[in-house]
């Protein structure tokens, strides 16, 4: 019994695990072999998988509308035409509610997201162990193909949004406008500054660690779920199992999406405001 657990835990341990590159303290440049590797190896690390699967996902959006938007026609729109004017649609009206100032690149950043993240979020739907076992094959000894369960993904997505953030309320206030905010507010007296400072930078750096942990949250424990289903459960019972998971998780997969996007306009929307 004690074995059983063992290599159940080992497996699932498998299947979390990233195909990491990166620098060793004692073995230079290499893959990583198992979770102290990666530990040792700290900042210094890739995970290939992660970066693959997001760049891979990344194109397959910019050639799915490049190919709708080359074939637009007014008379015989196309299924893949109907289905992106509905996102757009989807898009526009979101932020049309939450994006009061002029900026015509808070659309097209929000629908990258939206549609990136839908992407990522959906290699959640791939039978578990069917791409880590063809990667196996190939000599490959570790595949994660959900970018969305890597911390490090749902982060740089994050990072991202706080740099655009802080960017448009320079561009639109000014550097000493910024500044005027971060120091003055809300306590508009020069005594009170530090503790502006203080009260601004918490608020300003907790929204992209709020961005980030709740997309990966939701995302690795569906996807955790489907690992235990895939180890725990006998292959003739996984389909009872795993087809109504999967159709809950397809709520999951779309909501954690929309609100990624939503709380990006909201908070470009809060960079263009005047304080």
């Amino acid at each position: 019994m004690a074995s059983e657990k063992a290599s159940v835990s080992s497996e699932i341990a498998h299947h979390l695990q990233n195909l990491t590159y990166g620098l060793h303290p004692q073995h230079g440049w290499q893959l990583a072999h198992n979770a102290a590797d990666v530990k040792a190896m700290g900042f210094m690390a890739i995970n290939i998988d992660t970066m693959f699967w997001s760049l891979l996902l990344g194109g397959l959006f910019v050639f799915l509308f490049a190919r709708a938007a080359k074939s637009f026609s007014m008379d015989k729109p196309s299924r893949l035409q109907s289905s992106i004017e509905l996102i757009i649609e989807f898009v526009d009206s979101s932020v049309k509610e939450g994006f009061n100032a002029k900026n015509r690149w808070i659309a097209p950043i929000a629908l990258t997201i939206f549609c990136w993240v839908v992407l990522m979020n959906s290699m959640d739907f791939i039978p578990v162990s069917l791409i880590p076992s063809i990667a196996h094959g190939l000599g490959i000894e570790y595949m994660k193909v959900v970018p969305t369960t890597d911390v490090n993904a749902t982060f740089g997505l994050s990072i991202g949004v706080l740099i655009l953030m802080i960017t448009f309320a320079i561009k639109v206030k000014g550097v000493g406008g910024f500044a005027h905010e971060l120091a003055l507010n809300p306590f508009n007296h020069w005594l009170f500054i530090p503790i502006n400072l203080a009260l601004e930078l918490i608020t300003l750096f907790a929204k992209p660690l709020s961005l980030s942990l709740r997309l990966f949250g939701n995302l690795f424990a569906g996807e955790l779920v489907f690992i235990l289903i895939a180890t725990l459960i006998p292959w003739h019972s996984q389909f009872l199992v795993s087809v109504p998971w999967a159709l809950f998780h397809i709520l999951v997969v779309l909501l954690q999406a929309f609100i990624f996007m939503t709380l990006t306009i909201i908070y470009m929307n809060q960079a263009h405001e005047h304080h």
